[in-house]
């Protein structure tokens, strides 16, 4: 890959990474619920998440699910699915900063918390589309291709990691600011209203025609 076109990718990138999305969310949800050194984990998951997604468009299963309408169709609504149920998870958690546990009591295993990243990048189909259709205009055919997909896969690395941590590390210092139990819970209800609202835009997408 080209000095010049990596460039214009890793301008792309940043601006692929600061679009707010699911994985923002999450981010913000880890750093409120767990602080930023725990938290951090999460954005370890989103990244795998992403990874997923390049491989899937990379060995032509990208393209596959954009035209079949039903491999689309249960990718989009295991989203949803996933996406709402962070959200009335998020809803219920107890008025207090969980930092390391979960609502039960029981301690959140950062195993735990990079699954939850992956899944919520691997079954958004949007991200899967969207990459089909940005990752094709830097890659030359002339030129082997895992090299250029070992190089785009490590810019939207580094620059969702980068951009993530600060979502996780701004909503870990809000989590430091609250104090009272009626604040907690307007935070945990807003983040997981978000999600909901994710999944509700992520329901109404639609493959390209």
């Amino acid at each position: 890959m080209e000095l010049s076109t990596w460039l214009t990718f890793f301008a792309a990138s940043w601006a692929i990474s600061i679009s707010p999305g699911p994985g923002a969310i999450a981010s913000m949800s880890a750093g409120l619920n767990h602080g930023f050194k725990y938290g951090y984990v999460t954005i370890f998951g989103l990244v795998l998440g992403i990874w997923s997604q390049l491989l899937i468009v990379g060995v032509g299963l990208g393209a596959l699910m954009a035209t079949s309408s039903a491999a689309f169709t249960v990718v989009k609504w295991l989203g949803v699915a996933y996406l709402v149920w962070l959200g009335i998870q998020q809803w219920r958690a107890p008025a207090r900063p969980m930092v390391a546990l979960s609502d039960t009591g029981e301690v959140v295993t950062q195993r735990a918390l990079i699954l939850k990243g992956w899944m919520i990048n691997v079954v958004n189909p949007k991200g899967t589309v969207f990459l089909l259709a940005v990752v094709p205009q830097f890659i030359n055919v002339q030129h082997p291709l895992t090299p250029q997909y070992l190089i785009i896969g490590a810019t939207l690395a580094f620059t969702d990691m980068v951009v993530m941590s600060g979502y996780t590390a701004l909503a870990s210092r809000v989590l430091g600011a609250l104090k009272e139990p009626s604040h907690i819970r307007a935070m945990n209800r807003t983040f997981g209203s978000l999600f909901v609202v994710a999944g509700s835009l992520l329901a109404l997408f639609k493959r390209a025609v």
